[in-house]
């Protein structure tokens, strides 16, 4: 049987993403450190990428549920030294019960879960980020309910994050506003598979009228540090800030999946605000990954 792997939030129906949603929930209020259901498992987490969150979120949940987690990096493993992807996916996979990747191309994922024998789950690509959104969804339906029918408004960079936003939409069935400058919109086929869930507007200020939550990102994520001056200036109009906020609805939510930087992508009042719920949601990493870790690796379901 072929494993079941988490590549996209498009792998989830709607029912399944909101079972995770609510189980994340449960597990985050009623910690039981009896339950240990993937005692004795070994999750490999491979880091392309420098992480705060993603690694410790991991980590502790593999530690919570009584299984391992182990580290690999290029620098002390042969993916450094050019060993063909398929080998190292068949080689690591026979050796452990699940992997998780943080690295720079979706390619290196989507490869990894064509030849493991076990479930791939995708940390973060350069296209997409859907623990994330995991986190990011479980945040906004502990705050306000279901997001069904709700306005998501995005500003900034159409970025992986922008492009998880897009299966968002289409999985839990939202709508995403957009805004963001002409030449850093995100890819036109994941815009076009959504629909009309989709619009795009010219101005922060357009997008987020009457918006129930508010998300934005860095604008030069990593690997794009040579571009941060240019990119100031292409997205100098575009800093969620009180203004902006003023014009979504009066409970809106802010969040920012971080590390942030305060006076570019958003205003300090904002990020510090009262609605703002960036800490809820990076704490949600843990819980979130937990439910998947349960979901993918538990013979069970619950």
């Amino acid at each position: 049987m072929n494993p079941r792997h988490f590549i996209s939030l498009l792998d989830l129906s709607g029912d399944e993403f909101r079972s995770l949603i609510n189980r994340g929930i449960v597990l985050k209020n009623n910690r039981d450190p009896d339950y240990q259901p993937l005692k004795g498992q070994v999750l490999a987490m491979i880091f392309e990428k420098s992480s705060t969150r993603t690694r410790i979120s991991f980590e502790s949940g593999m530690s919570h549920f009584g299984g391992s987690a182990l580290f690999l990096s290029p620098r002390d493993t042969q993916l450094g030294r050019g060993e063909p992807l398929q080998d190292s996916a068949r080689v690591i996979s026979s050796m452990v019960d699940c992997i998780m990747l943080r690295t720079d191309k979706h390619e290196t994922v989507t490869t990894f879960a064509q030849y493991s024998s076990v479930p791939v789950i995708n940390g973060l690509t350069d296209l997409q980020h859907p623990c994330q959104l995991l986190a990011d969804m479980q945040t906004y339906f502990e705050h306000r309910g279901d997001i069904k029918g709700k306005t998501v408004t995005w500003i900034g960079d159409g970025n992986n994050m922008c492009h998880s936003y897009i299966h968002a939409a289409t999985v839990l069935d939202f709508t995403l506003n957009i805004a963001c400058p002409k030449d850093y919109q995100p890819l036109a086929d994941i815009v076009e598979a959504a629909g009309e869930r989709v619009r795009f507007f010219d101005t922060p200020l357009a997008a987020t009228q009457n918006s129930d939550l508010v998300v934005t990102d860095v604008w030069a994520s990593m690997g794009q540090e040579e571009e941060q001056k240019q990119r100031e200036m292409a997205f100098k109009n575009y800093q969620v800030n009180a203004e902006v906020m003023k014009v979504a609805h009066n409970d809106a939510l802010f969040m920012h999946c971080l590390p942030a930087h305060r006076g570019e992508e958003v205003s300090a009042d904002v990020i510090d605000g009262s609605q703002s719920v960036i800490f809820d949601e990076a704490e949600n990493r843990l819980h979130a990954q937990k439910a998947l870790l349960e979901f993918l690796l538990c013979k069970k379901s619950r």
